[in-house]
């Protein structure tokens, strides 16, 4: 079967269908097995086709919803896409949970990601063949949105800031969810997010501007390489504008990415998304004209009101009536979806090659010790200083404190866990012994200091009402950074949360789509405290004021209340964590601290984070245990990259994990005690400060120096690094007929593994070039004093760049550095490589232009042409500029032809500068309609002939630039 846009249709199934009666006539049995799409032996395309036969046009219609009902007549059972599998099946119950998306990637391990992803996909066809109406083998995962801004809250989700690391894992774990067979599917995994989706902020209305190189070097690089292999069978389309049109409706969804594969594609919208094309986006007068321009788009599955589809398929029906669809139209998004659902082996005897598969998969044996190995592998070993890792196990008088010592916490998209193993009991597993511990936070009691009484628990909502602190008046304070604490009840051990009628300590975690558990402590210039609720998702509260605690009620019932309303606490601290910790920590063999981020607090989805610093409270807590125990290592447990401010300089010794699922704490004792040996690599540059980022808004890698590529300051960690408890030295790196290969040998007294990264670095081009570009890497298991060659492939077409000047991939004649490392900054081996590329010929502004397709530019927004497809330019200041390098004018070229709309302003036509020679200048009036374009020229009789760079000056804000022509 072959993707397209237009699916090709079985004439001999329907010609068939006509003489023998089938359309849409019943036959004695529903499920009779003569039915050609019952027939496991014909190909996809004719089952699909037949099935589309017999089916009406409203039951076609209803195909295109989330939840598709039962056709009876048929035989035909509920189908429902979307079941999240980020790291594990989530939602469905106890499930295996295995490391965060972040923490399987640093694993650079391929191989582990396909049998994480076949061992996910057991699951849950394990879950769907228990409740085959509810539970569906449509699986959106993996994420593939690339990880430009550390800040982004849905960072843990992702695998890389790298486009080519990304592309190689996500293609891994989805041929595990698939099987490996696309005409067999185990499972159907769905990309997320298409596109250039790395911003929670106003997310459904911000439009990521993307130049067509970023589009086509990064953005849509992550996305194609599971797509071309077959090991996704969609995407689903992300809540962002691109370009000034909601993805939605990208007409890529159809004209891009289904080209890149050979099977039909399931493409789906994000949840609730078709309804802001009319709501929020306020693109579409009505949702009748947002579901037809979707679907024309390359939509074909709406994930819309949850299970109620009526809006969805009325809508078509609506569109239909007024001509905005054909039938043809819903066959095609229809057939899409039936061509996964015959794959799956739904309508095969016994349900498919993966029909037998049932519950007891779920956490099976084999799958605990597999989430331990991802626990393991994922672990990045920052800091080893003076050989402080592994610890001994003969030191058996251990203390391990922080606020994740004893605790395992979930995010969003993680299953329940079945069993959890945190850093303190694995540490005591593998000793053998008990360990001292300590949460390390502080046990306060509020009293408000107008009525004398304390925040009180008890059976139902917290009251102000003890006039003495006893543990139902005091509380465990989590300080989780950004100001943002979370408050455990020290009566049961439970945290204070909102649930809409007052506050009660019910939660045995933080969590849920709003985490109601968030506060902040707002001390006054008296000293006194005002305790504000912070559990909405935004960067405000999300129904306004009033969001501070007070009483509400004459019994002292806490609720909702103004600043101004506010009631002024006294903290009372009933115990020091840091002096609970140091108590532990002092005069044991070694202590091990651990300290990191709630996934469900500052940063995850719906809320970037601000900063990426560990919270004031935990970097106290580390410097007084190192302080007390010179022999403390330090670990990290948390989701993004952290600005460790002066803790790199103070603890010896660093190691980072992801929140890592049931098996952590296991696989924590393993790495700090020596019985595995760290061989993770971080897959994004840690950074040394919020300073070296621009606005997370800033989408255009190449322009603002994002990302190990183009980032030009000193690091805090490089994109790649990882230590480890042995040592490796690489040989000369040497060119063979597909690539280059490089020995490498285990130096030290330990085994272990390497990451061998190649990279390569152009020297000289018109465009400008990342300073390093992953192609290859290769992870190896190596013996003390043994040597591996290690093959890394690079083709000449790996060299490619999108060319501007002429829409094209393009290798340049040149010379090419080959590096081959442990990291992108810590390079081994080198090689120059002698291309035979092309040179890029001067600009031709002769021929028609697209104004998005410039060199350089200053104050602009890339907005869409039309509401149905392309790119145009748009002035965003009253001055901006577009530079297009290195233009022949020939003979001199007489005049200048452009499309604009909008605003009306000028187009300066200049020569070497924005500032440089005016040669010409249009004069633009203006359109009533953004979308509706005029031809407007100027004369260029003084234009030079020869060849220079020209600048199109944009003055007047909201001027629309479409394409141009210099003649």
């Amino acid at each position: 079967m072959r993707g397209s846009k237009k699916r090709p249709r079985s004439t001999l199934v329907v010609a068939l269908a006509l003489i023998a009666g089938l359309g849409a006539t019943v036959p004695a049995h529903a499920d009779d097995p003569a039915y050609p799409f019952r027939d496991p032996t014909l190909s996809v395309d004719r089952r699909v086709d037949d099935l589309l036969d017999r089916l009406t046009l409203d039951e076609k219609i209803s195909l295109l919803h989330q939840y598709q009902p039962a056709i009876p007549r048929l035989g035909i059972q509920p189908f429902r896409t979307g079941t999240e599998a980020l790291h594990g099946v989530a939602w469905l119950g106890e499930t295996t949970v295995f490391p965060q998306a972040i923490g399987l990637a640093s694993s650079w391990d391929p191989a582990l990601m396909e049998r994480v992803g076949s061992a996910v996909g057991d699951e849950a066809r394990g879950f769907q063949q228990e409740r085959p109406e509810g539970w569906g083998l449509n699986l959106w995962a993996p994420v593939v949105n690339l990880l430009r801004d550390p800040r982004w809250g849905r960072n843990e989700e992702g695998y890389s800031e790298d486009p080519a690391l990304t592309g190689a894992l996500s293609t891994a774990y989805g041929e595990g969810l698939t099987g490996g067979d696309p005409d067999h599917l185990k499972t159907a995994p769905t990309l997320k997010h298409y596109l250039a989706n790395n911003n929670e902020y106003h997310r459904t209305t911000t439009s990521s501007d993307l130049r067509p190189r970023v589009a086509k070097e990064y953005d849509e690089a992550a996305f194609k390489p599971a797509i071309e292999a077959d090991a996704a069978t969609g995407v689903m389309s992300s809540y962002n504008l691109v370009n000034g049109r909601p993805n939605t409706v990208n007409p890529d969804l159809d004209d891009v990415v289904r080209d890149w594969s050979s099977y039909d594609l399931l493409n789906v919208t994000d949840a609730f998304a078709p309804g802001n094309l009319p709501g929020d986006q306020q693109y579409f007068p009505s949702v009748v004209e947002g579901d037809a321009a979707a679907i024309k788009a390359g939509i074909d599955s709406f994930t819309d009101n949850n299970a109620d589809s009526s809006v969805t398929t009325g809508a078509v029906k609506s569109a239909l009536d007024k001509g905005l669809l054909k039938e043809a139209d819903v066959d095609e998004a229809a057939g899409h979806i039936l061509s996964v659902r015959v794959r799956l082996g739904e309508f095969d005897p016994g349900g498919g090659t993966y029909g037998a598969i049932d519950k007891s998969v779920i956490n099976s044996p084999a799958h605990q010790k597999l989430a331990r190995e991802a626990a393991t592998e994922g672990a990045v070993l920052l800091k080893n200083q003076a050989h402080t890792l592994p610890l001994k196990k003969s030191d058996k008088d251990v203390a391990v404190v922080g606020p994740l010592a004893d605790t395992l916490y979930t995010d969003w998209y993680s299953g329940s866990l079945p069993y959890a193993v945190t850093p303190a009991e694995g540490i005591a597993a593998k000793l053998g012994t008990d360990v001292a511990t300590s949460e390390g936070v502080d046990r306060i009691a509020l009293k408000n200091t107008a009525t004398g009484k304390y925040i009180t628990t008890g059976d139902a909502l917290l009251k102000e009402s003890a006039e003495t602190s006893t543990a139902q008046t005091q509380f465990d304070v989590f300080d989780w950074g950004g100001g943002v604490v979370t408050l455990r009840s020290a009566d049961n051990g439970k945290y204070v949360g909102y649930n809409w009628s007052g506050f009660a300590n019910d939660q045995a975690q933080p969590g849920g789509w709003f985490v109601q558990q968030q506060f902040k402590l707002e001390e006054q210039s008296d000293g006194t405290y005002l305790l504000r609720y912070a559990g909405y998702e935004t960067e405000e509260s999300w129904w306004g004021n009033p969001v501070y605690v007070g009483p509400t009620g004459a019994d002292g019932t806490l609720g909702l209340v103004t600043k101004e309303q506010a009631a002024h606490y006294t903290k009372d601290v009933v115990r020091s964590g840091v002096d609970a910790a140091v108590a532990a920590v002092k005069g044991k063999d070694s202590a091990v601290v651990v300290v990191g981020s709630n996934p469900s607090i500052n940063g995850r989805e719906a809320h970037d984070r601000t900063d990426m610093s560990l919270a004031p409270a935990q970097e106290a807590l580390v410097r007084a245990v190192r302080k007390a125990n010179p022999n403390t290592v330090v670990v990290v447990e948390n989701s993004y990259p952290t600005t460790l401010g002066a803790l790199q300089q103070d603890v010896p010794a660093l190691l980072w994990t992801s929140h890592a699922g049931q098996e952590t704490g296991n696989a924590l004792a393993d790495l700090l005690y020596g019985d595995a040996n760290p061989s993770g690599r971080l897959t994004q540059t840690w950074y040394r400060s919020e300073s070296d980022l621009p606005s997370i808004l800033d989408y255009d890698i190449i322009k603002s120096d994002r990302t190990y590529q183009y980032f030009k300051g000193q690091a805090l960690y490089p994109f790649g690094h990882g230590l480890s408890y042995t040592s490796f030295r690489y040989g000369d790196l040497r060119r063979t007929a597909d690539g280059y290969e490089v020995k490498v040998t285990n130096t030290g007294s330990r085994a272990g593994d390497e990451v061998v990264q190649l990279y390569t670095h152009q020297r000289v081009s018109r465009d400008k070039q990342p300073l390093k570009q992953l192609k290859a890497f290769q992870r190896v298991s190596l013996k003390p004093g043994r040597t591996k060659t290690v093959h890394l492939k690079l083709r000449t077409s790996d060299l490619a760049h999108w060319d501007v000047t002429r829409s094209k991939w393009t290798v340049e004649k040149g010379t090419y550095d080959v590096l081959v490392g442990s990291s992108s900054a810590d390079i081994r081996s080198r090689a120059t490589w002698q291309v035979a590329g092309e040179t890029i010929p001067a600009r031709d502004l002769t021929r028609t232009t697209r104004a998005e397709n410039f060199d350089d530019y200053d104050g602009t927004r890339l907005v869409d042409e039309s509401k149905e497809r392309g790119t145009a330019v748009a002035a965003a200041s009253d001055r901006a500029w577009l530079k297009f390098t290195d233009t022949r004018l020939g003979s001199g070229a007489t005049e200048f032809s452009a499309r604009a709309a909008g605003a009306a302003g000028t187009v300066e036509i200049r020569l070497g500068s924005p500032t440089g020679t005016l040669v010409g200048t249009a004069a633009f009036g203006g359109t009533s309609s953004p979308y509706t374009y005029e031809t407007v020229t100027a004369d260029l009789s003084r234009a030079t002939k020869g060849r220079t760079d020209v600048y199109l000056v944009l003055k007047g804000a909201g001027l629309r630039l479409s394409t141009f022509s210099l003649r």
